[in-house]
């Protein structure tokens, strides 16, 4: 159902069965699935694609122009996948020309109130950002990851899979898959032992990846030394631990 005082231009494309909430303003050159359901005030703007049964809350902006000094209103995109939850206040910003041009966000993420996810930022699947949670341009966000209320992720940094950060957490450097941080600034303080236990990691994985941990962060060796260490172990989610890190253009955090 749309609502009679929803603002649509002619413009846009909704696929059968969108629902569309009073006083929303959907802009030109936004397309959007079957199923999702846009909520009262939310505004969105293209050019913007939200895949399917997404739910859109009220006083949502999903599409706008990037807040960045550069930009001059060139045509850039926001890319949005399935099953997406973004709740109140909620900003998701297009991408700018300094980068690809395109926000890319995947499916069945939970974005809480007041989350920002700021221009050229890659967010994965199974993402869960608590309220409030700011990420500055270009950050990835890989697969499972969950940012605790508050966190702010610095320019350029990669979040790796299934890592957590507390409660206001300040991180300036990348963190690695399954690690959990928290702080100001963000430190390591294990791995995310709980959320593994609840995808479905095995004792062994989980185990191994604790070992993995401690080389790294434990074994006062080398990074290169410890990445060697890390790959004897013959573990592919410690391999996938060491090889985020070899490839960490800003360093992790420490």
């Amino acid at each position: 159902m749309i609502h009679p005082t929803a603002l649509i231009d002619p413009a846009a494309e909704l696929e059968a069965g969108v629902e569309v909430g009073p006083y929303a303003v959907i802009g030109p050159g936004v397309w959007i699935g079957r199923g999702t359901r846009v909520g009262p005030h939310a505004v969105l703007r293209g050019p913007t694609r939200i895949g399917r049964d997404n739910h859109i809350f009220q006083f949502a902006s999903v599409g706008e122009d990037p807040q960045d000094k550069k930009y001059a209103g060139e045509e850039t995109f926001l890319e949005l996948g399935d099953r997406n939850v973004v709740r109140e206040f909620v900003t998701l910003h297009r991408g700018t020309h300094q980068d690809a041009g395109v926000t890319r966000i995947g499916s069945d993420n939970l974005f809480m109130a007041y989350v920002h996810v700021a221009h050229d930022c890659e967010v994965g699947d199974n993402v869960i950002m608590a309220n409030a949670v700011t990420l500055a341009g270009h950050v990835k966000v890989e697969d499972w990851a969950i940012l605790g209320g508050f966190t702010i992720i610095h320019q350029f940094c990669r979040i790796g899979a299934h890592c957590f950060s507390g409660g206001g957490s300040v991180v300036s450097q990348d963190i690695p898959p399954f690690v959990l941080v928290n702080g100001h600034p963000a430190r390591p303080r294990g791995i995310n032992s709980e959320g593994l236990r609840r995808r479905a990691f095995s004792p062994a994985a989980i185990a191994a990846i604790k070992q993995g941990y401690r080389l790294l962060y434990k074994s006062r060796q080398r990074l290169e030394e410890a990445l060697v260490a890390m790959r004897a172990l013959g573990s592919p989610e410690v391999d996938r631990l060491a090889d985020f890190c070899a490839t960490s253009p800003r360093g992790f955090v420490r």
